[in-house]
């Protein structure tokens, strides 16, 4: 409580100081934006006045001078004082006295005032006193974790009867950081985070958004999560396919050469879900793009048997691109939908106890679910040894197939 009391006066003192710096800036700049029109207003409408003005005053000089040489022509001598009169006379006609520029009525001059609504401090006020919540209860919370190889399926559920979630939001961060990263947005109460470090902890959190509303709601507590079990990576070294960095990624390139690609190690376990999805890929050569074989298969496997072109093959299961089931190289009158671009194909395995002689050289028996594009099919699968442990593998005759494993 006092943890969640701190972060939250943090959250709440940081958020309302960026929340006074951002007003008094768009205060400022309203009235820097205002000063700047009264600055436009008044030059615009003071220039016509200023040149009346100009005017004015040069016709009054004018007249002035004209005054006083007609004053100086009066009082001249005789001689002098036909001249200048005649010269007064010629100017005195050109020279318009009784022309004056138009002036605007005051009704037409502009007059400047400011215009300032005082119901925009009732609006802030109002929205202030309204503005943020504190919760004591999220709406949502961590359920539980689930380990995986290289990876933790995350469950979450709405402990708020009265909540509407429309979308969620999951966050994780190693143990050794210090900022909370989005792994998940979306409708479901579930994901897989991948690319987790084996015995590392992480700590997650979610939140979720109601229906129709834009903000999110607070976080759910914080819960470490980890996995002991070692990422699902492919063999390196097999010329016919291209890895990605994590090794998790297959694809199958132009060399002509072809085989079986094992996993690196026997890492699926009786009890485990392992998961294919498979990418037509495009992205390299459209020209291409691989075709299905009927040699192709995607499934796990005892031991790894090098010299086989696919896994249709003793103490082998998988799956062909068309959909068909092999188990120790027999074809199941069962079929699965075609593996196509965007497919996801999943196996799952548990043991089926056949008595104490089972683990001592007699039959080992696996029952195997097989899922594909929402279709599955089960069957046991009898061994003749004990196998705590299997490889899985793939196989395509064409390039452009692309593969995860998780």
């Amino acid at each position: 409580i006092k943890e969640s009391a701190t972060l939250t006066r943090d959250v709440l003192e940081q958020h309302f100081s960026d929340l006074k710096g951002t007003l008094k800036k768009l205060l400022d700049e309203r009235l820097v934006s205002l000063l700047q029109e009264v600055d436009t207003i008044e030059q615009e409408s003071i220039k016509p006045l200023d040149e009346c003005q100009k005017l004015i005053e040069h016709g009054v000089s004018t007249a002035d001078d004209l005054l006083r040489e007609g004053e100086s022509a009066v009082h001249g001598d005789v001689g002098q004082e036909n001249e200048k009169l005649c010269s007064f006379t010629k100017k005195a006609l050109h020279i318009q006295l009784d022309s004056l520029p138009e002036v605007p009525s005051l009704v037409d001059v502009p007059c400047l005032s400011a215009q300032l609504d005082d119901c925009l401090l009732t609006i802030l006020k109002n929205q202030i006193f309204r503005h943020g919540t504190v919760a004591s209860r999220p709406p949502v919370q961590l359920e539980e974790f689930v380990e995986k190889p290289g990876g933790i399926l995350v469950r979450w559920c709405k402990v708020d009867d009265d909540f509407v979630p429309q979308d969620y939001r999951l966050q994780y961060r190693k143990s050794t950081a210090s900022h909370f990263e989005d792994v998940y947005v979306g409708s479901e109460t579930e994901f897989i985070v991948l690319h987790i470090d084996p015995n590392v902890d992480y700590q997650f959190r979610v939140c979720a958004r109601g229906d129709g509303r834009q903000e999110w709601s607070p976080w759910s507590v914080p819960q470490i999560g980890h996995t002991t079990l070692v990422p699902h990576e492919w063999t390196t070294g097999l010329e016919g396919y291209s890895l990605s960095s994590r090794r998790n990624i297959a694809l199958r390139n132009d060399s002509q050469s072809c085989g079986v690609l094992y996993s690196k190690a026997p890492t699926y376990f009786c009890g485990q879900t392992l998961t294919f999805r498979q990418v037509l890929s495009g992205l390299l050569l459209i020209e291409t793009v691989g075709q299905p074989d009927r040699r192709d298969s995607l499934g796990v496997c005892v031991e790894q048997q090098n010299g086989y072109d696919s896994l249709q093959r003793d103490k082998a299961v998988c799956i062909s691109t068309n959909g068909a089931v092999f188990v120790n190289g027999k074809e199941m009158t069962n079929q699965l939908p075609a593996v196509t671009s965007g497919s996801t194909v999943t196996f799952d395995m548990e043991t089926v106890q056949l008595g104490p002689s089972s683990t001592e050289g007699g039959n080992f028996k696996l029952r195997v679910t097989i899922s594909s594009n929402n279709r599955e099919v089960v069957f046991d699968w009898v061994l003749d040894q004990c196998c705590g442990s299997l490889y899985f593998g793939c196989s395509f005759s064409y390039p452009g197939w692309k593969v995860l494993v998780f």
